[in-house]
């Protein structure tokens, strides 16, 4: 039996020819299949250069199980996400990587009503019969059907349902598409809009090679192009999407990165204006933001462990109109309890459009009073043994101790969360303080020589 490295907490991710392959796909699709007994599934892909040759392969291994097709051709994830439930299928995949690195791949998976899976939830089921490979006979009936066109125009409904086209007044936009999937469906969106709001598109075309870079806007070192754009072209923001185009990032008129958890309070307010005493979900990194801005709002904030299929799950099992994480995953319940990339800009757009407030004016309180360090990657060689030296130095001194998900410590007026990666071998630090930024930066130091002694 091989031992497939590619399953992770909730998603797949491997490197090409080492932990994925078109072969070990097709076992995967065809264990999905079995798993879930299903008879209708959607598949989508990114535009990475492998993502073709494994959504073939796993598109033939559904048709030889029996299983009818539902193919969206290239696009976004959450696309695949609202296919799903559209179609009454019984499950959703997406070939992608997202934002790791080019010699990745990786696939996404829902089940039916694009619920979420992880170990527990039947993750762990299918990764066992993919490992066995020891299926029966391939079963009749099988079929592959191209919904791409009707797909795409059911979702781009779905998500303009979200805004009021009379509130956007006229906003120049810089969109970096980073050479991802986003560009056709954003066009999409866009033709429905108003022509009052410009677009300049950057990086737009989709190409598998990222001639710019991967496209992960969460890493600094991505930032400039955008950032750059907003200021040339003298624009209202900038939005930057990773590769499937789950996650949106905002840059406010100066071209200045706007950080996650400022926009997930924003979006909190959006919906607890609409649903006065609504419930909001978000995840244990960066929190203070989050909850002063939900409990202003007479709101109720649910805290869930990191990572899509965990939020979601929380989404479902609380009844919340809204979840986000601070990297830029937003979760939507008239989006059948999804991540959107696509509505986040249109929801920030409409704000910006009933407020007449620039987007650094609607974050510059926040920003002052929950300074953040943004999140910080450390490839370490022992993981474990820096988070437990970490863990020596500062819990003692502790008032409260978070073990969501890694580590999170919290103090009179700082708080920092510490955790492992689901996806990458990285550790991940989160520092915010309570109005001190100096305070962040010293903590920073403080923390990061502790990592790496």
């Amino acid at each position: 039996m091989q031992n497939l490295t590619c399953f992770k907490a909730y998603d797949i991710r491997g490197r090409l020819g080492i932990d994925l392959d078109a072969a070990i796909t097709a076992r995967i699709g065809r264990a999905f299949a079995v798993a879930l007994s299903a008879g209708r599934v959607v598949v989508g892909r990114d535009c990475r250069a492998s993502s073709l040759d494994l959504s073939k392969a796993l598109i033939a291994t559904l048709v030889a199980e029996g299983v009818e097709v539902l193919d969206l051709g290239l696009a976004g994830t959450e696309e695949m996400y609202w296919a799903t439930s559209h179609f009454a299928a019984d499950g959703g995949i997406e070939v992608t990587a997202s934002h790791n690195p080019m010699d990745y791949n990786g696939l996404k998976l829902v089940r039916a009503g694009s619920a979420p899976l992880d170990t527990a939830s039947g993750l762990g089921a299918i990764k066992a019969l993919a490992q066995a490979n020891a299926f029966g006979p391939a079963k009749p009936g099988g079929t592959v059907r191209d919904v791409s066109a009707p797909a795409r125009a059911a979702y781009v409904a779905a998500v303009l349902r979200f805004v009021d086209p009379a509130a956007l007044r006229p906003l120049s936009i810089v969109v970096n598409s980073g050479n991802g999937a986003a560009g056709p469906t954003f066009d999409a969106i866009a033709a429905a809009l108003p022509a009052a709001l410009t677009f300049h598109r950057l990086h737009h075309t989709p190409d598998g090679t990222f001639p710019n870079g991967i496209p992960n806007p969460l890493l600094p070192e991505n930032r400039p192009a955008t950032a750059h754009a907003v200021r040339a072209h003298k624009a209202d923001l900038g939005i930057a999407f990773d590769g499937d185009f789950d996650r949106c990032f905002f840059f406010d008129e100066n071209g200045d990165f706007i950080d996650g958890e400022y926009i997930v309070g924003l979006l909190a307010q959006i919906f607890l204006a609409k649903e006065p005493g609504a419930r909001i979900v978000h995840d244990p990194r960066v929190i203070w933001n989050t909850v002063d801005v939900v409990a202003r709002a007479g709101g109720t904030a649910i805290q869930a462990k990191t990572g899509h299929a965990f939020l979601k799950q929380a989404m479902r099992d609380h009844g919340a109109v809204y979840g986000g994480e601070m990297s830029a995953h937003h979760y939507f319940r008239d989006f059948v309890c999804c991540d959107s990339g696509m509505i986040p800009w249109l929801l920030i757009v409409e704000l910006m459009g009933r407020t007449g407030q620039s987007l650094s004016s609607l974050v510059a309180a926040r920003r002052a009073a929950f300074p953040s360090s943004g999140e910080m990657n450390f490839t370490l060689p022992n993981p474990a043994a820096a988070i437990g030296r970490i863990r020596a130095a500062y819990e003692p001194h502790a008032i409260g101790v978070d073990e969501t998900d890694g580590l999170g410590l919290s103090f009179a007026n700082w708080r920092f969360s510490l955790r492992s990666s689901n996806t990458e071998p990285v550790v991940r630090l989160n520092v915010e303080s309570r109005g001190d930024a100096g305070l962040v930066h010293a903590k920073v130091d403080e923390i990061c020589k502790v990592l790496l002694a």
